[in-house]
């Protein structure tokens, strides 16, 4: 029947799971029993809502949620600020072993109060982003970012990997490895968060937007460099992919069209050196070499593979302008220009970089009263007292629309991580759970052999997006979505 609606509505999938649920999973197969869904959501839920209750202890059970400040950081948060058009998105640039510092700059980001509702990334950017989606916990981020980044450090295990350079210069069975241990079989849908990455596509000619799919391939295809790895197969079509950097490094206008308003971009690129000499009208390599002998004045000239990097990037300068210059985000870089893209030995000295750097930012925004606004709503600060004065005196009558707006601009509250709500004084009230049809098991026997192709018809890169495809959604997304 909903199918059949005649009127295009936005129609979403909130899946919820029980509290101490490490990830989700079969969330492909949702989604394909569901093919009018516009997109989901993974919310994780306390213990007590897959309880029976009376009525009455469900009563007092919401007089106390609504006296107190709701977690800014639950998922219920995220859901509310999604509905509303005010989810916060993160954005993480490539840029090689200088993305250690996003690993700082997610726990600045955390430790400031700030929630995050959506992620994209490219690159290393996209391995970091993916990580946070699948662990929401910083010390376990860290630690397996680190335990990649010591991987590859491993010289001996990549000169195994060498090959003939036909195409690149390893095979990239090793690196393909490293990734899939850190992320094994998780697919994008199963990530707690909505997530996206970038990469190009060379046989197309295209920039390339997963928001669907096997989660390890999408990752390292984003993080293919051209001449040291090969392209990797789009598992769907076929088309070879390789780094988004060379099209988008900093895709925040991709995150503003998939429905964020607050963006946070990332930017830990290499800059190019500017001050380049003038050689005249033409250019002899002989005295280029001259000029490298000791007692010779040194002169600033782009070699080869200078000029092949700056002609790949041409676009993706580009693009990084238009963000530095807009105004639906905040653009910060940390000071990593001293490191290299493979100093992947440096992780920890990198990554307090990132920290010390994004602390420093947040710190000087709140001092400046520059804090961003959805952390600040002053028209909704009243007192509990005045709260309970009105909810006794008049019988006010709260859509889901108004508790989701009351939620998602509730005043900024420092982050525990641990629920102020007890269930001491509702355990004697709670029956035995039901143990199908909710969370991360289908019910029924739709993971039989005899469905298995519910799971192939989701999962690959037929719903990998072009920036054309991603413009005509968001414009959908924009007239169906709920007015401010």
């Amino acid at each position: 029947e909903v199918e059949r609606m005649a009127m295009r509505t936005q129609k979403e999938l909130v899946i919820l799971h029980k509290e101490g649920c490490e990830r989700p999973n079969n969330t492909v197969t949702w989604l394909n029993m569901r093919n009018w869904i516009s997109s989901h959501h993974h919310i994780l839920c306390n213990k007590r809502m897959f309880s029976r209750r009376s009525q009455y202890r469900i009563n007092e059970l919401y007089s106390k949620v609504l006296m107190s400040e709701p977690n800014i950081h639950s998922d219920f948060s995220r859901l509310a600020r999604w509905l509303t058009g005010t989810s916060v998105g993160l954005v993480l640039g490539g840029g090689g072993a200088r993305g250690a510092s996003h690993v700082g700059m997610v726990k600045a980001i955390q430790e400031a109060g700030i929630p995050i509702d959506m992620v994209g990334g490219v690159s290393i950017g996209a391995f970091m982003g993916a990580l946070w989606c699948t662990e929401r916990n910083v010390t376990t981020m860290t630690q397996k970012a680190r335990e990649w980044s010591k991987k590859m450090t491993q010289w001996w295990r990549q000169l195994l990997d060498l090959t003939y350079p036909a195409t690149s210069m390893f095979k990239g069975s090793y690196f393909n490895q490293t990734i899939y241990h850190t992320f094994g079989d998780t697919y994008i849908e199963d990530l707690w968060l909505p997530y996206f990455t970038i990469t190009t596509d060379i046989t197309a000619s295209v920039m390339r937007i997963h928001t669907h799919g096997c989660l390890w391939r999408y990752v390292r295809s984003s993080m293919t460099l051209a001449g040291i790895f090969p392209p990797l197969c789009d598992p769907e079509d076929g088309h070879l992919l390789i780094d988004g950097c060379y099209t988008n490094n900093v895709p925040a206008d991709v995150m503003k069209r998939c429905g964020a308003k607050y963006i946070l971009a990332i930017d830990v690129g290499s800059q190019d050196d500017m001050d380049l000499t003038n050689y005249g009208d033409d250019l002899s390599g002989w005295w280029l070499l001259l000029k490298r002998l000791p007692f010779t004045s040194p002169v600033k000239v782009p070699n080869l593979p200078d000029i092949q990097s700056r002609l790949a990037y041409v676009s993706c300068v580009r693009q990084l302008e238009e963000v530095k210059n807009s105004d639906y985000c905040e653009y910060i870089r940390p000071p990593i220009d001293k490191y290299t893209t493979l100093q992947f030995g440096s992780f920890d000295e990198i990554k307090d970089v990132g920290y010390n750097h994004g602390k420093t930012f947040f710190t000087g925004m709140m001092k400046a009263g520059a804090y961003p606004p959805y952390l600040r709503s002053p028209d909704i600060q009243v007192s509990r007292i005045e709260r309970r004065k009105s909810t006794t005196t008049q019988s006010t009558s709260y859509t889901f629309t108004d508790l989701a707006q009351m939620v998602c601009k509730v005043q900024r509250k420092p982050y525990s991580g641990v629920s102020d709500s007890s269930d001491d004084d509702y355990e004697a009230d709670e029956e035995d759970t039901q143990e199908v049809g909710y969370a991360s098991e289908p019910s029924g026997n739709i993971l039989d052999s005899n469905h298995s192709p519910l799971m192939r018809r989701r999962t690959g890169g037929s719903l990998s997006l072009s920036e054309n495809e991603l413009e005509s959604e968001s414009e959908f997304y924009s007239r169906t979505r709920m007015p401010q």
